[in-house]
């Protein structure tokens, strides 16, 4: 990390420390700084997940903001600290409104707070819906890699739901040597179907694309299947359409009914953040009273503790640690430093003398 203080180099000269900076750092920035990295972020997405599984990072519950009268919208916050090279505290704080769409503009909107860990003062606010959805994508691409290292590599992937999520888990796959002989898309919106095609001939997509019109139809037809809806409850519960033990990216946590996963492996990022929240895992647990449902983590498959079988669906329902935001957050923060276009607040921390 860069050195932590105001534009005032010099301390000051009755030796108080110099001041704190503060950071604020827009979209337009953090795009800027994350395109085109995606096999970077990839790795350091598993890098993050090794320094987790080896117990040096805090990552408490998230913690959720409900509303009596908007009962469909949330805010969500993740604190966490990351240790390591990294080295960062900080909190994700992350909106879902899905009432925006309908006005158009994106469901979901975010910033991030990066705290230095030594004085706890916050150094940086970075708008963050493109962080939370790189993380999110650089995670379901690294699942799928390791998730399909001892099965036959999926050929035809599918879409289920694809809204900017869907977009960036497609971008992460093309850019990290993934390739398909076929594309499926289902949206529960034409409008929204219409426009992930849209973006696939924009980049150039070469696989034939094809829009099914039921969730089945998709499924039955892929062996790579990407859930990325707003669902709040399980809407797939026909656990026959799975008879081909395609991989799963669940990564809206979400849409699977209890006896799919229960016919199926599943794998987790973290057992107690997943297993909250009436996630389709949660609700197997709850069904069953047990976690013997679960196959392992991520990280258990990294190490050689636990593998994907080939004789069943495998699922991977990643819940989405605050310590990849704040590893990708903090990476975003270097690269624009490095760049010299921080764009620092100079009087943001107002009072700094102890006793006045």
């Amino acid at each position: 990390m860069t050195d932590l203080v105001t534009s005032t180099t010099e301390a000051a000269a009755d030796g108080r420390a110099p001041a704190p900076t503060f950071a604020v750092i827009s979209g337009q920035q953090v795009h800027q700084a994350l395109a085109g990295r995606e096999q970077q972020l990839v790795e350091l997405v598993e890098a993050t997940y090794r320094l987790h599984g080896a117990g040096q990072s805090v990552n408490p519950p998230s913690y959720f903001l409900n509303f009596p009268d908007r009962p469909r919208a949330r805010i969500i916050a993740l604190p966490a600290s990351l240790g390591g090279s990294i080295h960062v505290d900080g909190l994700k704080w992350i909106s879902s409104f899905p009432d925006n769409v309908n006005a158009g503009l994106p469901r979901a909107s975010a910033v991030l707070v990066l705290n230095d860990p030594e004085t706890g003062y916050p150094f940086a606010c970075l708008e963050s819906s493109v962080i939370s959805a790189s993380r999110t994508a650089a995670s379901a691409a690294l699942a799928a890699d390791w998730l399909s290292r001892n099965r036959p590599r999926p050929r035809r992937v599918g879409f289920f739901g694809t809204g900017l999520i869907a977009r960036y888990i497609h971008t992460f796959l093309a850019r990290t040597g993934w390739t398909f002989d076929a594309i499926g898309v289902h949206d529960t919106s034409a409008d929204a179907a219409q426009g992930f095609c849209g973006y696939l001939r924009q980049i150039g997509a070469d696989e034939p694309v094809t829009v099914h019109d039921s969730p089945e139809r998709l499924i039955r037809s892929s062996d790579l299947v990407i859930f990325a809806t707003v669902a709040g409850r399980p809407h797939v519960t026909t656990p026959t359409w799975f008879d081909h033990h395609p991989l799963v990216l669940h990564v809206s946590l979400r849409d699977l009914a209890v006896e799919i996963l229960l016919g199926s492996a599943n794998f987790v990022d973290d057992v107690e953040h997943c297993l909250k929240a009436d996630t389709s895992p949660h609700l197997v647990e709850q069904r069953t009273g047990n976690r013997d449902f679960l196959n392992g983590t991520l990280h258990d498959v990294m190490l050689g503790r636990a593998a994907p079988p080939r004789d069943r669906p495998v699922i991977f329902s990643p819940f989405g640690l605050g310590v990849l935001d704040l590893a990708v957050g903090k990476y975003v923060y270097d690269e624009v430093d490095r760049a010299g276009d921080l764009r620092l607040i100079d009087d943001f921390f107002h009072d700094l003398r102890r006793y006045g």
